[in-house]
């Protein structure tokens, strides 16, 4: 009986590898749930929309398999202003993820030496970054109003504006530059600059903290070569700070490629700020179709997608080898 009983407890014993490994997993076992409910099955779920005609009253009554089809991708792309929207929204992501990368790193250079107030100057550099958005929407829709905005106000009495403009509802505007007439996308340009706006302090945190940990021996050493401040920051600073800088455009270009709060709360999507994340919007909301909201979902993805791998795969080695 003895013999037994201890034959049984020699099989129940585990092994180093054994308990480490039961370990590992009930640490990772919480992280995997929360992934699973937040990230794996939402995405499965739309994937699944986006191949049956799903309008939002039908959608409780719902199998997990419907009638699979691709009508809701041949809507997405046969819907006017598909190709449009697609356009703008590149315009709009590209030209807020470059504007936010380069205005923190000027902040970011200017504030790296010390002087009187530079702790202040530094957090309210975060405001634009940690402020609502909604609070800050309405404080530059109040602004640029062409009845009682400021902006107007000003250009009036110091730039001598005939008749106040229409920031976030003119598609197109008229400049006259150096004797030549162009139009410029008004609205657009107005959002993409209040994207600047808002999420500078984002690069500016990332840089700064690079540029501290710069050894101050190096600009030291090619300042008693004769090396300008243009020369100092072409051969020093900047070979520092490139694998930041394309950290950033990448983080910066995903999260603005899928932007939908901002543009709604300026322009609602209108004149000529209609990207496609407002188009899923609408599609959602205004045709209650959601299996066609999910295609267009999963379009916008796939392009991310494929921007993104084109990036590292012609990008991203040159910048860590020049790095």
């Amino acid at each position: 009986m003895s013999t037994e009983t201890g034959g049984a407890r020699k099989r129940r014993t585990l092994t180093t590898g054994q308990r480490e490994n039961r370990a590992g997993l009930a640490f990772v076992s919480p992280t995997f749930l929360v992934v699973l409910v937040v990230v794996i099955v939402p995405i499965l779920w739309t994937v699944l929309l986006a191949f049956q005609n799903a309008r939002l009253v039908d959608i409780q009554g719902m199998g997990l398999f419907g009638n699979w089809s691709l009508d809701n991708f041949g809507k997405v792309f046969g819907s006017a202003g598909f190709w449009s929207s697609l356009g703008t929204t590149l315009v709009y992501t590209v030209g807020s993820t470059a504007g936010s990368v380069l205005l923190g790193l000027v902040a970011a250079l200017a504030l790296r030496r010390p002087f009187r107030g530079r702790g202040l100057l530094r957090g309210s550099m975060l405001l634009p970054y940690v402020a609502p958005v909604v609070a800050v929407a309405f404080a530059w829709e109040v602004a640029l109003s062409p009845q009682y905005g400021i902006v107007n106000e000003w250009g009036a009495k110091l730039l001598g504006w005939d008749d106040p403009i229409a920031f976030l509802s003119t598609r197109s505007y008229e400049v006259d530059l150096l004797g030549l007439h162009f139009d410029i996308p008004l609205a657009l340009l107005t959002v993409i600059v209040f994207e600047i706006w808002r999420y500078f302090p984002f690069a500016f945190l990332f840089l700064l903290a690079r540029l501290q940990a710069v050894p101050d021996g190096l600009e030291e050493a090619a300042r008693v070569d004769g090396a300008t401040p243009t020369q100092r920051f072409r051969h020093i600073l900047l070979p520092q700070l490139m694998p930041v800088v394309a950290l950033l455009c990448v983080l910066r270009f995903i999260m603005t490629f899928n932007k939908f709060d901002d543009v709604y709360l300026l322009t609602g999507g209108g004149s000529g700020t209609d990207v496609v994340a407002v188009r899923v919007y609408d599609f959602l909301t205004a045709r209650y179709d959601v299996g066609a909201a999910a295609a267009q979902a999963l379009v916008l993805a796939a392009v991310l997608t494929l921007l993104l791998g084109i990036y590292f795969k012609f990008f991203a080695k040159k910048v860590q080898e020049e790095a």
